[in-house]
């Protein structure tokens, strides 16, 4: 007996399940601080041009093959063109996602943490230093981040375990709302600051001589990783998106969604970040050990500082959904297990691996030990997925849209069957053959081989 494939009910839903996906930790956590490091709006002005060049083609074509083939992210290419050889790009896909659910769930983890932290005021007076050493004691802990690692799972495994219709789209059509509404308020507050202008004038005013060849190599490599790319997550959610839908339009709302949200991150951040004479390229720890401080002086703090770290943990919460779909809709749809047994047996192994990355940072744990390339694992595991396993997807994708699948069948996706016009359809391949392969390619040879 087939089993009948569930899916998204409204574009609405398609667009706040896509969106929160790609809207994450690295749009509120990354984007601000790579954007402090190379230069502010110099840096930003880049990254659009890449969302176009390298984002939009592969958002597109994820989508695409995931519609045309109405299979799990596994499946999906061999379903198209009939070569076994091709489920090899799949299960890669399905592997990256399921290892950067291991580790960003430990990290997930850290904003409930934070979350009561805030709610217990325990920032209140604590100097930058007493700060920075709380979160590395925390971090460091065997048995605390296991606890709320833990907690995030339960709760991503309960939204997926609801299904497509009734979990991930309802759940994201409250979340990607609440989020919005949260982050507004957030920047509210930070744009009325003395000194707020200045925070302004870094993000928006580009200052090309602050920009270099590495900072281009990063807007270029963060363009598609914000977006969610090469990770499965979009060929899924691809296959749940009915046949009358515009994957073009969808494809650019998502994007837009993405990159507004990072914006206004970036202005609920920078603002506060001059007002206080903080450096602005202050590296990860600007989010957990620099905005706490900040929070400190600020007037109305407590009320500001629980509402961030609460937008942190739902901007989580949004992706680890879409991460653990990938690998449940694979389980579930190629083996006999139903999607309820699927879900607990897939997070139960995200947490017992979590739990190992977690405690390799732990200095007294046997896992700590454990080096490789001199990391520990959960760096290792964090640099190898972002590096390796993400771009060698993405340009996957990338080559079986242009080269392998039948021009006539990527054009019938772009068209809806021909219900919509498709006359980006040349543009479209033109840059999914050469242009965006090409700067993948970049990319990965400047992360990985330094060329």
């Amino acid at each position: 007996m087939i089993k009948e494939r569930d899916g998204f009910s409204s574009k609405f839903g398609i667009i706040a399940a896509a969106a929160g996906s790609a809207i994450g930790l690295g749009n509120i956590w990354k984007f601000p601080y790579i954007t402090g490091e190379n230069g502010g709006g110099a840096f930003l002005l880049v990254y659009l041009i890449c969302i176009v060049l390298i984002g939009l083609p592969i958002l597109i074509s994820e989508m695409l093959i995931g519609r045309r083939s109405n299979k799990n992210a596994v499946d999906s290419f061999s379903q198209i063109s009939g070569l076994k050889g091709w489920k090899i790009p799949g299960a890669l896909a399905m592997g990256t996602s399921f290892f950067i659910l291991a580790f960003y769930g430990v990290v997930a983890g850290w904003t409930l943490n934070y979350v009561k932290l805030s709610l217990t005021n325990s920032f209140s007076g604590k100097s930058v230093e007493t700060i920075d050493s709380l979160f590395n004691s925390f971090i460091t802990n065997p048995v605390e981040p296991i606890i709320f690692q833990s907690i995030f799972m339960v709760i991503t495994g309960a939204v997926v375990l609801l299904g497509v219709h009734n979990g991930i789209e309802k759940a994201s059509k409250i979340l990607m709302p609440f989020l919005l509404i949260i982050i507004l308020i957030l920047n509210v507050r930070a744009v009325t600051l003395d000194g707020a202008s200045e925070g302004l004038k870094f993000l928006f005013k580009p200052d090309f001589s602050r920009l270099t060849r590495d900072g281009v190599l990063e807007a270029l490599g963060h363009a598609f990783f914000t977006l969610s790319l090469g990770m499965g997550i979009m060929l899924t959610y691809g296959s749940y998106i009915k046949k009358d839908v515009n994957l073009g339009t969808t494809a650019v709302q998502v994007a837009i969604a993405d990159t507004v949200i990072a914006l206004l991150a970036g202005v609920a951040i920078f603002p506060a970040v001059f007002a206080f004479n903080i450096e602005p390229a202050s590296g990860p720890g600007l989010v957990f050990i620099t905005l706490p401080n900040i929070f400190n002086q600020m007037a109305g703090g407590f009320f500001f500082q629980l509402l961030f770290f609460i937008l942190l943990a739902i901007a989580a919460l949004t992706s680890t959904v879409s991460l653990l779909e990938v690998t449940v809709a694979y389980v579930s749809e190629d083996s006999k297990l139903d999607r309820k047994k699927s879900t607990i047996i897939v997070v139960l192994a995200l947490i017992i691996i979590g739990t190992v990355f977690s405690l390799s940072m732990s200095p007294n744990s046997i896992f700590s030990s454990i080096s490789i390339k001199n990391m520990n694992l959960f760096d290792f595991v964090d640099y190898f997925t972002a590096n390796w396993m993400l771009p060698i997807v993405a340009l996957s994708v990338s080559i079986f849209v242009g080269w392998v699948m039948k021009k006539s069948d990527v054009k019938d996706e772009i068209s809806s069957s021909g219900v919509y016009a498709s006359k980006y359809s040349k543009v479209f391949m033109i840059m999914i053959k050469f242009i965006s392969p090409i700067l993948i390619a970049i990319v990965f040879l400047n992360k990985v081989f330094g060329i």
